[in-house]
């Protein structure tokens, strides 16, 4: 039955499973290479999956309830908490910044979040150390309110459970250290450690005073067990019943949009570093399936002269290399479900992520689509020669045969088709499509100066040094390896180059920090009573720093052209001004650190309808111009204003700026606090940290409720979080790294017959190992220059572009590094050349020249 069943295969499958699986040499590359890539893909779909289901699920969880609501420096009123309360269970919370303070010691940083523990948490639990209950831990004894602290405030402030430090006019005892909050992504990154306390303890802090900054957040966990459906339902009627509120809302099933995002975003980005991986491979594939064809040349003969056409042994050849590549296919898929099972657990542990591995059926087919993708890519022109080489050529061992051009257009058709794939299943479009411009710059620079070098090899005048004479000629000779070296090293140091400069652009910034070229400080919530005596209080502790204060408030942008904001279109680098309350400000000049790019700015004492100016980006991403209308809510007060200009925003600056700038008029008698930037210099970095840490405890003694944030801190939590998702780059870097040492030694195999010939030769007329071994170097060397100095321009032109258009941060070239690299590269490619070669280089000419 089963013979039966393989004569029915088409003569083309039968005869090439038959010849594969009698003969399966030359394969073990090429099937690295597609395993490798595959599984890299298919297994970051798995895992970002996997996050993704683990978010849906407890979704519950972390929320705190089926839905939440918070507003902004106001409280919900007693119609909005009886509207919630008839729907289901309340648990509200309070969020917002203050500086901690001991008595003899520092002041730091702390972003509290004061909870009712009758209430709190209303799904799952917080972990103390000591293990306590909540209630206890926040409980008030002699008077003094409890705190639960993240273990960080203890080593900033170097204090010790059951000191007592001092929030705003209040005395805290430190009760516990708080291990795990069930809520904690729902609340986004904080600049500063977490203080848990309880909501009466935050009133008697006195913290909150008008137009300071603070969150109150609602979450309502609906009767029953209600559908998502429901909750949707709840949620609208809600905004039916409140259209004024104002308020941020999420849902269970969406808790926090700009954080998956960011996971579609990162799991794109990683995935395109292993398709490049992949792509580095192709070298590889291309090196093995010429390898293939030059093996079954006597075979390919004679098939032909016993009749078969041209068409029949490509499509007996074609089948062995897809039945290759299907196995590795289902390898690397194979390969690709274990990671998430893999990487789960680590990813709960260390950044307390709510994973489970889940198998994606969705990443796997695009993996196994890109792997049949790329061999086909690398492969075709290979085959192609099989066909096009007659069969007089194939029997005299003369493999100089042209391509047919269906299978160049075959190979461009299949290039098309994964350029359109990875558009099709790109979350950022922008991002898919820089990818692939960049992919295919890329090759036809590498392929370009592979030709550029071997035509300038060529044309060289004769040189007196025989060895460089014979490194010369092995880049410039037929069957070089120069175009399929080039592609492999060029990509994977591109790769590399752009990762280093990204993460040394970030460094910088840290850097511009310590120099003092940027703010030292942000000042946040100066009560507006208080400014003239904040400012003199600073000139005083930093004499001779550069200040500057802006009025500010909270407001949330809710309709464009009279249209709500959820029903409009936008572009992804504009959505972040959407999410949540921004930073408002009015100003009657055009604020430092911008410039106009459109429209004009208000006179000094415009009295008419209110104005905006929105930052350009921002207004092109929402499709907005001149004369345009915006409708934004502040502290539950909506206001309509025009668009009278456009402005291009210096964010590298890391001063006072806002998506939006508002005519004075607009804000008459409202409630608002001061913002402060300070920014001076130190001799040293010491004491600059010295003047930092002095001002920060003075300040929180004279002035308790402003909030006090280091832009030296908000640096490194940032370069923190970039570092952990550089090192997952870096790791799907290191997968082309391997790729591409793969496509080496696969070259270098497919060139071992012309090797040896030449080193036979050349051993016959008295060459020694040491003088092919040197010979062998310079070639390798030379081409690892070349292709490290195109992959340098090339990385740093991909870093220039993330650093500034993406990050809005200064580009920075550090040429150590770039050097480092380049001779990294240029090391490892000769020591895996000679690796490669050294079986040519100990043959003994004798018995070779017998076989000759």
């Amino acid at each position: 039955m089963r013979a039966l069943r393989f004569a029915a295969l088409p003569f083309a499958l039968r005869f090439a499973l038959r010849d594969l699986l009698g003969d399966p040499r030359g394969f073990g590359v090429f099937i690295a290479c597609i395993v490798i890539g595959v599984a890299a893909i298919s297994g970051v779909s798995g895992l970002s999956r996997s996050l993704a289901e683990g978010l849906a699920r407890e979704g519950r969880t972390i929320l705190g309830g089926d839905a939440s609501f918070s507003l902004v420096s106001r409280e919900f009123s007693p119609e909005q908490r009886e509207f919630f309360a008839a729907r289901g269970k309340l648990s509200e919370i309070s969020l917002m910044r203050a500086m901690a303070r001991r008595d003899d010691g520092d002041a730091a940083l702390v972003e509290i979040k004061a909870v009712d523990p009758a209430t709190y948490p209303a799904f799952g639990a917080v972990a103390l150390e000591p293990d306590m209950p909540l209630a206890e831990a926040l409980a008030t004894r002699d008077g003094v309110p409890g705190l639960a602290v993240d273990p960080m405030l203890l080593a900033r402030l170097d204090a010790r459970l059951g000191d007592i430090v001092t929030i705003g006019v209040s005395r805290f005892m430190l009760r516990a250290m708080l291990r795990s909050e069930p809520d904690k992504l729902a609340g986004g990154i904080g600049f500063g450690p977490r203080a848990m306390m309880t909501r009466a303890a935050l009133a008697g802090a006195q913290l909150a005073s008008p137009g300071s900054i603070f969150r109150n957040v609602v979450r309502v966990a609906l009767k029953g067990e209600a559908s998502d459906a429901e909750v949707k339902a709840f949620a609208e009627d809600a905004e039916r019943a409140f259209p004024l509120a104002g308020w941020e809302k999420r849902r269970r099933d969406a808790v926090s949009p700009q954080f998956s995002r960011n996971l579609d975003r990162f799991a794109q980005l990683l995935t395109l570093v292993a398709l490049t991986a992949l792509v580095a491979g192709g070298a590889g594939v291309a090196n093995a399936v010429q390898g293939f064809v030059e093996r079954k040349r006597a075979q390919f003969a004679i098939l032909k002269a016993l009749g078969a056409q041209g068409t029949r042994v490509f499509g007996i050849a074609l089948a062995e290399v897809l039945a290759a590549a299907s196995f590795a296919i289902v390898i690397g898929l194979v390969v690709g479900a274990l990671i998430p099972m893999a990487g789960a657990q680590a990813l709960r542990d260390l950044a307390d992520l709510p994973i489970s591995a889940a198998l994606d059926a969705r990443g796997a087919i695009v993996g196994a689509l890109y792997g049949f993708l790329v061999v086909l890519i690398f492969a075709l022109i290979p085959l192609g020669r099989a066909h096009a080489t007659p069969v007089a050529a194939l029997l005299r061992d003369d493999s100089r045969g042209a391509t047919l051009t269906r299978y160049r257009a075959g190979a461009g058709a299949a290039a098309i088709a994964l350029a359109a794939l990875v558009m099709a299943t790109s979350f950022d479009i922008k991002l898919g499509a820089a990818y692939v411009g960049a992919a295919f710059a890329a090759f036809a620079l590498l392929r370009g100066a592979a030709w550029a070098a071997m035509r300038l090899a060529r044309a060289l005048p004769r040189l007196r040094d025989a060895r460089l004479r014979f490194a010369l000629a092995n880049i410039w000779r037929p069957k070089s390896l120069t175009p399929a070296l080039m592609i492999s090293i060029g990509l994977t140091q591109t790769l590399l180059i752009a990762l280093a400069l990204v993460e040394g652009a970030i460094h910088n910034e840290l850097a511009r920090a310590d120099a003092g070229e940027i703010p030292n400080f942000f000042f946040i919530d100066i009560p507006k009573a208080q400014t003239q005596a904040f400012a003199d209080f600073v000139s005083a502790e930093a004499p001779g720093a550069r200040i500057e204060h802006v009025p500010m408030m909270r407001g949330r942008i809710i309709a464009v052209k009279d249209t709500p904001v959820d029903r409009i279109a936008v572009a992804d680098d504009a959505k972040w001004a959407l999410e949540g309350d921004r930073g408002v400000t009015f100003s009657s000049a055009l604020p430092a650190n911008s410039t106009l790019a459109e429209g004009e700015w208000w006179p000094a004492n415009y009295a008419g309808p209110p104005l905006v100016s929105l930052e350009q980006k921002i207004a092109e991403g929402m499709g907005l111009t001149i004369g345009d209308s915006i409708r934004v809510n502040v502290l539950g007060r909506e206001i309509t204003a025009k668009i009278a200009s456009l402005r291009k925003v210096d964010w590298r600056s890391y001063a006072i700026n806002f998506v939006m700038v508002f005519s004075p008029n607009a804000f008459v008698g409202a409630p608002y606090t001061e913002l402060f930037t300070v920014a001076y210099g130190a001799p040293t970095v010491a004491a600059r940290d010295a003047k930092d840490t002095r001002l920060i405890r003075e300040t929180a003694k004279r002035f308790p409720n402003v909030v006090s944030v280091r832009v030296k801190d908000a640096l490194a939590a940032i370069d923190k979080i970039a570092g952990q998702l550089a090192l997952a780059a870096r790791a799907a870097a290191g997968l082309a790294i391997v790729t591409a040492v793969l496509a080496l030694a696969s070259a270098l195999a497919s060139g071992q017959r012309a090797r040896l010939h030449d080193a036979v030769v050349l051993k016959t007329l008295g060459a020694t190992r040491p003088w092919l071994a040197s010979a062998y170097a310079l070639e390798f060397g030379l081409v690892g220059l070349a292709a490290s100095l195109i992959a340098l321009a090339a990385g740093a032109g991909a870093a220039y572009a993330m650093t500034t258009m993406l990050m809005k941060i200064d580009f920075v070239f550090p040429p150590a590094t770039a050097a480092l690299i380049t001779l990294a590269t240029i090391i490892v490619t000769i020591t895996l050349g000679l690796a490669g070669t050294w079986r040519v280089l100990s043959r003994r000419p004798g018995p070779e020249l017998r076989e000759l």
